[in-house]
C-alpha cells in the first residue's frame, strides 16, 4: 500500500509493516441462503461495512449465519480494528472502528478485514492510527481513478505505520482520548442543536400555514378581508385570464368565437379537507389549483452533461431544485438548435417545481432568485405559473412545511421506492389554507425572519463542525509524528518492541508445527 509523505519521526521510532505488529483476520463468508436477518439459537452475527463509522461500531442491522461458518480465530476480541475493505462506495471503503469492550459475541463478513493488535503492542494506539488523515489519504490515493472499490489484503498488510516507544504509546493514547472526548462533546452539542434548528424551520412553517405563527396579529388588527373574499377575487382574475388567453388564440385563428367558448372554463379542483387541521376563522382552504394560471413544462432530449456557457441553452436538471435555492449550475447544455425554446427559458421570479425525484425530493420547489443562464424547462421540472405573483412565498412555504409534504407523499405515485412521480393534475389537487392577504404578508415576514436567523445559525454550527473535524485531524496527525507528547529518552526504543514482537511470534509459530515434522525456521 502506497504510503504518503511523512513528517520525520523520532529517532526512537519506526516505520513498520502492519502486518508486522498486527495479524489480519479474513472475514467470514457464508451462501445467501443460510443467512437470516434476526438472532437465533446457533446462529453467529455479523457486522457489516455500515456497521463502520470511521471511528466505531455500531451494532444493529446485522445479518446471522450458523456458527459453522464461523472460526474461534474471526470472533471479535477487544483492540480488534475492523476495517471496511470492500464496498459500492469509495466513501465507505477503508473506514475503520474499534471493538472496545462492548457485550457483543460475533465477526464481521468478507467486505471487512480484522486487524488484531499484537498483545505487545498499546491496542487502542492502532485503533487510533486508523482514524489519521494520513491512512485516510492512502486510502483516497488508491481508489483515486479505480471503479474497484476494494483494499487487498496484500496492502493491508504492507501499509507503513509509525510505531512509537511502547510508553510514548500509553501517553499518547491517554492525551488523544483526553482531547478528543472533550471535542466530540462539543461536535455531539453542535448536531444536536443543528437537528433542533431543523425541526424549529418545520415547526415555523406548520405555526404560519395553520395560522398560529399570527395569532398575536390578529388579536390587534382588523383584516380588510377574509380568506373567503381574497379567495373570490383571485378565482375572479383566474377565469378573466383564461377567457383573455381564448380570446387571443381565436383572435390568432381568424375565428370567432363560438356561442359557448364561456361554458368551457375549467373550473379549479376542489380540496380534500377531510385530514386537515381546523383553520382560524376568517381562513378558508382551497386547492393549488385556484391559485394557478397554468402549469408549464419542457420536454425531454439528449443533451451534452455540462452547463452551458453564456451563449450557449441549457436544460434544467433536478438536482437544481431541491429544499434550498434554484442552481442553475445544475444544468446540461442543448446542442440541437431547433429544439431551444425562448418561451422555456428559467427566469428570475419563478416557481418552480420537481414533479419526479426521489421519495425526499419529489416535490420540492424553489422560487429562482439568481437568474444569469439561459436554461430551459425539462419535463420533469415545471413552472407553476400563479394568478397573483403576490402568492408564491406561501405556496412555497406550505409546499414545504409537512401539511404540504404529507400531501405530496400520498399523491406521487411510482412502483419504486427511491423514486417518485406527481403528476399536473394531482399537484393541482394538494390543498392550502387561504387567510386574509394581510395577515398572509405579516406571516410570510415572520417566517422569512425567522428562516434567515435559522439559516444563519446553521451556516454557523456547519463551520463549527468542519473547524472541529479539522482539529481532530490536526490531534491525529501530531500523535502519529511524535508531536502530540514529548519523547522520554528512558523509554525503550521502538526497535527494541518489534525485536521482541518478532520472537514471540517465532515462538508460537514453533508451537503450532505438528510433532514429528521438521519446523521450518521463521525469518
Amino acid at each position: 500500500m502506497s504510503e504518503p509523505a511523512n513528517d520525520p519521526l523520532p529517532n526512537n521510532w519506526l516505520l513498520e509493516n502492519l502486518n508486522v505488529v498486527a495479524t489480519l483476520v479474513r472475514g467470514v463468508t457464508y451462501k445467501r441462503e443460510d443467512a437470516i436477518s434476526n438472532a437465533a439459537d446457533g446462529y453467529i452475527p455479523l457486522l457489516r461495512a455500515t456497521n463502520i463509522t470511521g471511528s466505531s461500531l455500531t451494532f444493529s442491522d446485522l445479518v446471522f449465519v450458523p456458527q459453522r461458518c464461523v472460526s474461534s480465530m474471526q470472533l471479535l476480541i477487544s483492540g480488534d480494528v475492523v476495517i471496511a475493505s470492500s464496498s459500492g462506495s469509495k466513501e465507505i471503503v477503508g473506514k475503520a472502528g474499534q471493538f472496545i469492550g462492548h457485550a457483543f459475541r460475533g465477526s464481521f463478513g468478507a467486505f471487512c478485514t480484522g486487524i488484531r493488535p499484537s498483545s505487545m503492542m498499546c491496542g487502542l494506539y492502532l485503533g487510533y492510527y486508523f482514524q489519521t488523515p494520513n491512512y485516510r489519504k492512502v486510502i483516497s490515493d488508491l481508489s483515486a481513478g479505480s471503479n474497484i472499490n476494494n483494499i487487498k489484503s496484500s496492502e493491508l498488510s504492507e501499509h507503513l505505520i509509525p510505531i512509537a516507544p511502547l510508553a510514548e504509546q500509553t501517553r499518547i493514547v491517554e492525551k488523544l482520548e483526553e482531547l478528543l472526548s472533550d471535542l466530540d462533546a462539543g461536535v455531539a452539542e453542535l448536531k444536536a442543536a443543528q437537528k433542533k434548528l431543523v425541526q424549529y424551520r418545520q415547526s415555523l412553517l406548520k405555526a404560519a400555514v395553520e395560522g398560529a405563527l399570527t395569532a398575536e396579529w390578529r388579536t390587534t388588527n382588523q383584516a380588510k378581508e377574509t380568506g373567503t373574499q381574497l379567495l373570490e377575487r383571485i378565482l375572479i382574475e383566474r377565469r378573466a385570464r383564461w377567457e383573455a388567453k381564448q380570446l387571443a388564440k381565436f383572435n390568432e385563428q381568424g375565428k370567432a368565437p363560438p356561442k359557448d367558448w364561456q361554458s368551457k372554463y375549467p373550473e379549479p379542483v376542489k380540496p380534500d379537507t377531510s385530514d386537515l387541521p381546523e383553520l382560524p376563522e376568517g381562513w378558508v382552504w382551497a386547492s393549488v389549483d385556484c391559485l394557478l394560471a397554468g402549469i408549464e413544462t419542457g420536454k425531454s432530449f439528449k443533451c451534452v452533461e455540462r452547463p452551458p456557457s453564456f451563449d450557449e441553452t441549457g436544460v434544467v436538471k433536478v438536482s437544481a431544485v431541491s429544499w434550498g435555492e434554484y442552481n442553475e449550475q445544475e444544468s446540461k447544455t442543448c446542442t440541437i438548435e431547433e429544439r431551444v425554446n425562448p418561451d422555456l427559458f428559467v427566469k428570475a421570479g419563478d416557481f418552480l417545481f420537481s414533479r419526479a425525484n426521489t421519495v425526499e425530493l419529489v416535490g420540492a420547489c424553489v422560487i429562482a432568485k439568481t437568474v444569469t443562464l439561459k436554461v430551459m424547462l425539462s419535463d420533469k421540472i415545471l413552472r407553476l405559473v400563479l394568478v397573483h405573483d403576490n402568492m408564491k412565498p406561501w405556496l412555497l412555504y406550505l409546499l414545504r412545511s409537512r401539511i404540504g409534504r404529507k400531501q405530496i407523499e400520498v399523491l406521487a405515485t411510482g412502483n419504486q421506492e427511491s423514486m417518485k412521480n406527481i403528476g399536473q393534475e394531482r399537484i393541482r389537487s394538494i390543498a392550502i389554507p387561504i387567510g386574509p392577504e394581510d395577515e398572509i404578508i405579516c406571516a410570510i415576514a415572520l417566517v422569512e425572519q425567522g428562516l434567515v436567523s435559522a439559516t444563519l445559525q446553521i451556516s454557523e454550527n456547519e463551520f463549527a463542525l468542519k473547524q472541529s473535524a479539522a482539529q481532530r485531524k490536526n490531534i491525529l496527525k501530531a500523535a502519529f509524528s511524535g508531536q502530540l507528547v514529548p519523547q522520554d529518552p528512558n523509554d525503550e526504543p521502538a526497535i527494541v518492541l518489534l525485536e521482541r514482537i518478532q520472537a514471540e511470534r517465532k515462538l508460537q509459530a514453533a508451537s503450532k508445527m505438528p510433532l514429528g515434522r521438521k519446523r521450518k525456521q521463521l525469518p
